[in-house]
Order: C-alpha cells, then sequence, then structure tokens
C-alpha cells in the first residue's frame, strides 16, 4: 500500500507538469482569443475622397462604372472587406411644361466589391432601368435607389452582413404609379420583393420569393418596417398581407 509521501511526485516535475498544464490551456484558448480580437461587422460610407481613391479610373475601367457613383459603403465582416457602389445615370431631359431641363435617371446599377489579396473582385451586381415602354400603363420617369432605406447589417449574429437594397422607379399615372424593389442577399443567396405601386386597388401587387420566408427573423423584421416607414410617408402603399 502507498503512502502519502509515496503518491506525491519531486518538486522538479509537479513544476513541469503545471507548465505543461498552462502551455494546454493556452493553445485551446487561442482562437476563442483571436475570435474576439476580430473586428465586429461594420458599415460606413465613404467620403467623396475615399471614393476617388478606392474606385478610381483603373476601377472603373476594370468593372465598366460607366454611370455617375452615388455612393459608397464600405463595409468588413468576418468573411473580409466589401465595397458596394452605387451608380445611377444621368439623363436630362425637356420639361414640355415650363421648358426648364429636369435631371431624370433612367437606369441604376450596383456593384459589390471584396477586396482580396489588395485587389478587387466583383461578388454581385444590380442592373436596372426605367420602364419607357409607351405601349404600357405607366411609363416611368425615373428610376433611383432610395438610400434611406439601404442597410447592411449582420441580423443574426452569426459575422457576416446581409445587403440589403432598395430602389424604385417613378410614373405620373394612377395605375401604374412606380415601382419599388427589395433586393437582400444572404449566405450568397439572392432574394427578391418586387412591388408595383398604385393608387388604385387593381393596380397594386406585391411580388415575394419564397426565400424571403427562411430568411432570419430580425432581417424579415427590417423589411417590413421599411414597408410601414414607406406607408407612412407616402412613397408608396403595401397592404398589411404583404407583411
Amino acid at each position: 500500500m502507498l503512502s502519502c509521501v509515496e503518491k506525491r511526485l519531486p518538486f522538479s516535475m509537479r513544476a513541469f507538469r503545471v507548465v505543461q498544464t498552462i502551455l494546454f490551456l493556452m493553445f485551446i484558448s487561442r482562437p476563442c482569443i483571436l475570435l474576439a480580437q476580430q473586428k465586429q461587422p461594420s458599415c460606413e460610407i465613404l467620403s467623396q475622397s475615399q471614393v476617388s481613391a478606392t474606385i478610381n479610373d483603373a476601377v472603373k475601367k476594370q468593372f465598366a462604372i460607366d454611370f455617375p457613383i452615388l455612393r459608397v459603403y464600405k463595409y468588413v465582416d468576418r468573411s473580409g472587406q466589401y465595397y458596394c457602389v452605387l451608380t445611377e445615370k444621368l439623363d436630362t431631359v425637356a420639361s414640355e411644361e415650363e421648358g426648364k431641363y429636369d435631371s431624370l435617371h433612367l437606369a441604376i446599377r450596383a456593384i459589390d466589391l471584396r477586396e482580396d489579396s489588395e485587389k478587387l473582385k466583383k461578388v454581385w451586381e444590380i442592373n436596372d432601368h426605367a420602364n419607357l415602354d409607351q405601349k404600357i400603363e405607366g411609363v416611368e420617369q425615373s428610376i433611383r435607389f432610395w438610400t434611406k432605406y439601404i442597410e447592411f447589417t449582420d441580423f443574426d449574429g452569426d459575422g457576416l452582413i446581409e445587403p440589403i437594397i432598395v430602389y424604385g422607379s417613378h410614373s405620373d399615372s394612377d395605375l401604374a404609379s412606380g415601382r419599388i424593389k427589395f433586393i437582400i442577399y444572404y449566405k450568397g443567396r439572392k432574394v427578391a420583393i418586387r412591388h408595383q405601386d398604385s393608387d388604385l386597388d387593381e393596380g397594386r401587387s406585391t411580388q415575394i420569393d419564397k426565400g424571403f420566408y427562411t430568411l432570419p427573423p430580425k432581417l424579415k423584421e427590417s423589411i417590413h418596417t421599411k414597408m410601414q416607414a414607406m406607408n407612412k410617408a407616402d412613397q408608396a402603399i403595401f397592404e398589411k398581407t404583404s407583411f
């Protein structure tokens, strides 16, 4: 039978075991420390000087950025650093009533670029234009990004930002007074909500991609909040069934 004295390890051996344990704990906790040190998802709007430095002539040529830049969002999450570039085509037309010139935007383009090894790579893009077909009801006079409702947020807390891009068109027709579109990017998937606005019940319609219903609750809630805000501001008429 071993005595208590016989069970004790020599001092040098005990010290070795203590050091060994400390090193092991440091090793297994390192991923947690590194994760805590990573930047939280964030987004900022670049200044004009920052835009000129980042989206320079070479970048514009590479990605065919031909329209004037409206705004550039820089966002960072655990997958990297991105630049979302919003551009709007500038078209100047004469007003028949007053004989003055008014600036309208008949086409838009958004392009999302990811910084990879000090180079930019395209992730996705959005292209749309005003419907100028005279044969249909509601010829659109202009189309623009609705920056008030654009958002770059990590809604589900996974460290990845889910972009929400919103834009709309304008028409003077009572039956088809304009379109509103929500484009959502979630884990590589594109989800769209297409709304045809109208002062008349028979002219309104909202098409929602099936993928919308599988999105995180907080993301869906954000979309519903934006719809309600548009209703309150008289920018659109979304039925409660659309929510």
